[in-house]
């Protein structure tokens, strides 16, 4: 299929773009990188009258490293990311997911805003940004500025906190400050680059004898939004890692979840992954934050 007749505006900075989303409202889309947008707008399941590209704007493409978290332009390439060594020192995470969206060529051109503000639930980036809860700015002409933690952001598939008229500007990552810390990001997919059946993430801060003080894990692609499991991670804060039954924290985990079944996967495979996955990527990242092998209890 082809996209429904759409008008396009070349915004030359932001006042422009916010100003045009606010006059038309619903009917207008915002373009950067278009990974999300033009597929969706070719099956004709998004038909803009109005397609505003705000690609070239400098005001969403800064990268500012403070002591405490790192802000990220929502127009930033996934690719510039990806390859960003000082941005890996403080939020090692997006590299581990970035290497798993699509293709180069899709990192190439996706943004970090647009991958967040279509937030499909096997997506890589919306369960980082849930996992360490980011804080998503966003911008209007009418409104100005407000901050949207992640796990107020994610509302259902496709389905955010983004007003018609608002423009996701800005997101601030979270720095885990002390040392020690570890992390690790698994899926899998029928093909490398196509979308997740599941996918698991974790992050974790242990002591140099192994005993975690800081832990944040979750799952895409078996809910209608990621899902991230704070009150399990709580319950795992000053175990020993090798003493640590995950199998059993992960089995609580999927069962607050509910994947539907497709010509891909059914709901129980789906969560029999989901559960491999969170257990490996645990073990990945507990690993990676030692500095060595461990076992863990089973």
């Amino acid at each position: 299929m082809k996209a429904a007749p759409f008008d396009y505006v070349l915004a030359q900075d932001l006042d422009q773009a916010l100003s045009l989303i606010d006059e038309h409202g619903p009917d207008a889309k915002l373009i950067a990188g278009g990974q999300s947008l033009v597929p969706m707008m070719a099956m004709r399941l998004a038909r803009p009258q109005l397609l505003v590209d705000i690609n070239r704007l400098s005001e969403l493409k800064h990268l500012d490293i403070q002591s405490d978290r790192v802000s990220i332009g929502a127009g930033v390439r996934q690719r510039d990311i990806e390859f960003n060594v000082q941005l890996h020192q403080h939020v090692p995470l997006l590299k581990h997911a970035l290497a798993w969206v699509g293709h180069i060529q899709t990192r190439n051109r996706g943004t970090i805003g647009g991958s967040l503000a279509y937030a499909d639930p096997s997506a890589e980036l919306p369960l980082s940004a849930l996992l360490l809860n980011a804080k998503i700015h966003l911008k209007s002409k009418t409104a100005g500025e407000r901050e949207v933690l992640a796990e107020d952001f994610f509302l259902g598939p496709m389905f955010t906190e983004i007003a018609d008229n608002e423009c996701l500007s800005a997101i601030e990552w979270p720095i885990w400050s002390g040392g020690h810390v570890g992390v690790a990001f698994e899926e899998t997919a029928i093909r490398k680059g196509d979308f997740a059946m599941a996918s698991a993430a974790c992050q974790i801060q242990l002591d140099p004898a192994g005993v975690i003080q800081r832990v944040s894990f979750g799952l895409g692609g078996v809910d209608g939004t990621p899902r991230v499991f704070p009150h399990l991670a709580t319950q795992m804060v000053g175990q020993k890692i090798s003493d640590l039954a995950m199998a059993d924290i992960a089995q609580a985990a999927i069962q607050e979840c509910d994947p539907g079944s497709d010509m891909h996967a059914s709901s129980a495979y789906r969560k029999h992954l989901a559960q491999v996955l969170l257990c490996r990527v645990t073990h990945q990242a507990a690993e990676s934050a030692l500095g060595h092998s461990i076992s863990f209890k089973h």
